[in-house]
This record gives structure tokens, C-alpha cells and sequence, in this order.
């Protein structure tokens, strides 16, 4: 059996590379379940892969890819048969295990999840590792016990995958949300999502104050560094931060100020380990909360012979919203 998959590889003499080319199912690792991929998606760190602009591929050669939605084809893990609607998100699946730019995968059952019955294989991708991070993030600020009543949240990298399906989820539960984007001119996009203030990210990115004046009660961040720190330092009182990204980088050059004069906190926010209990509550939560119609507002979609390009382009910054990958057009 033979099928078209994005590889990543590299060698002394042609480099780092990303291509889409044939592959057999023999070129596939170990699993307990065979999954014929229907749609994937790109987001940062498959960016980050496909570009190698940072150490996220661990072994070469590897199907690119962080998460997929499919139907399993074949398996002998006891939770699944022939004809489930699966998806996967993380396991260091497009990293370290061949991953879901491929018309097929072989994955361990263990790290699948069932798709909920109210959303199609492509509706799953345009939400995809971003829009289940978006949720965690949601679901911490939650577990907090923040109100629309508590005040504003800060959204930050707000065009971006996370930052765009946390806008349209908050703005949902009731919250006023405000987004802050390098990318002003997409305000008005921003606010269909559901954003009631636009900043420019520019007030948040420079090195600021220890502490600064309280302007919301919480957070989600999908930038880090001196975005995070004064994001932190203008939560009010006893409000809560969810740090789920480093697009600005992985520092923290912040200060103690914020959690021991405001007694605020900071929630980190991995998606990649996340169990199995918290993912199937995300994706539960994701499938009855999320405007559908606005997540196809936001999403384009892609070919398999795109993606590599598609990588490069989330990385500087031209792609907003979310972009699904149709493994089966190439």
C-alpha cells in the first residue's frame, strides 16, 4: 500500500528538508491502530517542523504533522475497531513518532480520541492542537472560577490559531475580551470572532514595570516572554493567567510582584501530555460550545502539497485563523 505523506529529513549532503513524497505502509513506526487520515492542519510548531526553525523534529526521516482526524482502518487495541471516527492530537506525534500530513498513519491507541458525534473529521482539524489548547486554557481560567462579572481577559497572538478560538469561546460564555495582535488591520475580523477591544500587541512586547495597573482578570497567552510578564503584571487581584505558547520566546523576564502583592496565578497549559480524561472533557466542551459557524468563518483549507508552504507562512505571520490540511487532494 503506498500513499503521499510530507517527510521531513535530513542529511549532510541536502540538508533540512520538507517534501511530499510516496511511502509504504512498511515506512511506518510501531502502533496498534491504523488510521486512514482524512484532514490534518498546521499549526506553530508544525511551522517549527517543516521549516526546522526549532529543534521540534527528534528523528529523521519523519512524517510531519502534530495532530489528524480519520477513520480507523485497522487495529488490535481493544478500544477501537474498523469504522471509528478518531482524532489525535500531540504524544510527540510530529516530533519524535511519524505524524498526520499523511494519508496514513500508525499510531498507539492509547493516544486517540474518539470524535464527537457533532463534529465532521475537517470541523475537528480546524480546531485542531490550537483550538484543544484554547480549550485547556479556557477550561483553567474556569477551574478558577472566573466570571464574566470579574472583568475583561486578555487574549494574546490574538490572529493566531489558539488566540482566535479562545476569542470566539469566551466571548461566547459571556466574557469581553480583549485581543491583542501585531496585526491591527485585522480589528474587524477580530471583533466577528467576538473580540469588544483590539490592542496592539506592541503595549505588551517591550520590557515593562514589575507591576503594573490592573486591567483584566485573567489571561490566555500563546506568546510567553515579556508578553507574559506584563500580562501577569496588569491582572488584578487574585485573577489567573493560562500560558500555553513562546511565539515571542521561552523567557520569562517577569517579577514575583503580581503573584505575591495581587495573588494571581499562573496556570501552564500543556496539551501535548494532557490525559486522556482532560482531552476527551476538551473536546467534548469544543464540539457543544464552540460557534461552529464562526469556526468556518476562520478556516481555509489546504492541499497536501501546500502544507510545507503553509508552515513557512505561519511562522511570518501571513496566516490568520486556521488552516485545514485535505490529505486526499495533493
Amino acid at each position: 500500500m503506498t500513499f503521499q505523506a510530507l517527510v521531513i529529513d535530513k542529511d549532510e549532503k541536502a540538508g533540512y528538508r520538507a517534501e511530499l513524497r510516496p511511502l509504504g505502509d512498511t515506512d511506518l513506526p510501531e502502533g496498534d491502530v491504523m488510521v486512514g487520515v482524512q484532514y490534518s492542519t498546521i499549526n506553530y510548531k508544525d511551522g517549527l517542523a517543516i521549516t526546522g526553525k526549532a529543534p521540534v523534529v527528534r528523528k529523521f526521516p519523519l512524517v510531519a504533522g502534530i495532530d489528524f482526524s480519520g477513520v480507523v482502518q485497522h487495529s488490535t487495541h481493544p478500544d477501537w475497531k474498523p469504522g471509528d471516527r478518531v482524532l489525535l492530537n500531540g504524544w510527540g506525534v510530529g516530533e519524535s513518532h511519524s505524524g498526520g500530513l499523511a494519508q496514513l498513519a500508525r499510531v498507539k491507541g492509547d493516544w486517540l480520541v474518539r470524535l464527537p458525534d457533532d463534529l465532521s473529521a475537517r470541523q475537528a482539524m480546524a480546531i485542531g492542537t490550537a483550538g484543544y489548547t484554547a480549550m485547556l486554557c479556557v477550561m483553567a481560567l474556569d477551574k478558577h472560577g472566573l466570571t464574566p462579572a470579574d472583568g475583561d481577559i486578555l487574549v494574546t497572538g490574538a490572529n493566531g490559531g489558539v488566540g482566535s478560538i479562545a476569542i470566539a469561546l469566551l466571548s461566547r460564555m459571556g466574557f469581553r475580551v480583549v485581543a491583542s495582535t501585531g496585526r491591527l488591520g485585522e480589528t474587524a475580523f477580530l471583533q466577528q470572532l467576538g473580540a469588544a477591544e483590539v490592542i496592539d500587541r506592541a503595549e505588551l512586547a517591550a520590557p515593562g514595570k514589575p507591576l503594573g495597573k490592573e486591567r483584566w482578570a485573567g489571561v490566555v497567552d500563546a506568546v510567553g516572554s515579556h508578553t507574559l510578564a506584563n500580562a501577569c503584571a496588569g491582572t488584578r487581584y487574585r485573577g489567573a493567567v493560562a500560558a500555553c505558547g513562546l511565539a515571542q520566546g521561552l523567557d520569562f523576564p517577569g517579577s514575583v510582584a503580581p503573584f505575591i502583592l495581587r495573588g494571581i496565578t499562573l496556570y501552564g497549559i500543556d496539551s501535548v501530555m494532557a490525559p486522556q480524561a482532560l482531552r476527551r472533557a476538551a473536546w467534548q466542551r469544543l464540539a457543544s460550545e464552540l460557534d461552529l459557524a464562526k469556526l468556518d468563518a476562520i478556516t481555509h483549507e489546504i492541499t497536501l502539497g501546500q502544507a510545507a508552504q503553509a508552515g513557512r507562512d505561519i511562522l511570518e505571520g501571513r496566516i490568520r485563523g486556521r488552516v485545514v490540511v485535505n490529505v486526499a487532494r495533493i
